[in-house]
């Protein structure tokens, strides 16, 4: 829960022109509410999913078939809140909207599915996230990300040394006390 509060102090702290929050008590708490959803239940059992998915080494179908329903069970609960609504609170993005994004982005890694199926069934959950995902800032830290990534010898998409081809060849050689460093 340490990344909501850090997200909390920064709106408090620097959004002094209330760009990505409100003044007012029923929005604010409104933000809280799906950030605290976001920290509660998208960050847990999309982390989870993704474990079981790729990183466990026993594949668990009891397992990965609960988090993956849960994990669209959150898309569930997000789609149907937009549905008729550009955002989540009010008329603009917020913090609650940016809160979502990493994971969502990340769904078809997660999962393991196609990046076009990631959002079936959830029309309006994928409308909202490409809407977010189209903003110049974000592509243009995405570029960062991917730039800093490369610099460091990581896989974009899981952070794994890029030099390993699976997370299963990256465990076996850290079990064979092999050096598992980025090669750049």
């Amino acid at each position: 829960m340490g990344v909501g509060s850090i997200i909390q102090y920064l709106i408090e702290q620097y959004d002094t022109n209330k760009k990505l929050t409100y003044d007012t008590l029923k929005e604010r708490h409104h933000l809280n509410q799906w950030l605290q959803f976001q920290m509660s239940g998208q960050g847990p059992y999309y982390g989870v999913a993704a474990w079981f998915n790729v990183l466990h080494q026993e594949k668990v179908p009891s397992a990965i078939e609960r988090y993956n329903d849960q994990l669209k069970r959150v898309l569930g609960v997000l789609d149907g809140w937009l549905e008729g609504r550009q955002w989540l609170v009010g008329d603009k993005i917020t913090y609650a909207n940016l809160s979502f994004l990493p994971w969502n982005d990340r769904i078809d890694a997660v999962i393991l599915c196609k990046p076009d199926e990631k959002f079936a069934g959830f029309p309006n959950v994928q409308a909202w996230h490409e809407c977010i995902a189209a903003r110049p800032a974000w592509k243009r830290s995405m570029e960062v990300r991917e730039g800093l990534m490369q610099q460091q010898g990581l896989e974009n998409a899981t952070g794994r040394p890029s030099h390993f081809k699976s997370h299963q060849e990256y465990e076996a050689a850290i079990a064979a006390g092999k050096d598992t460093s980025a090669k750049a």
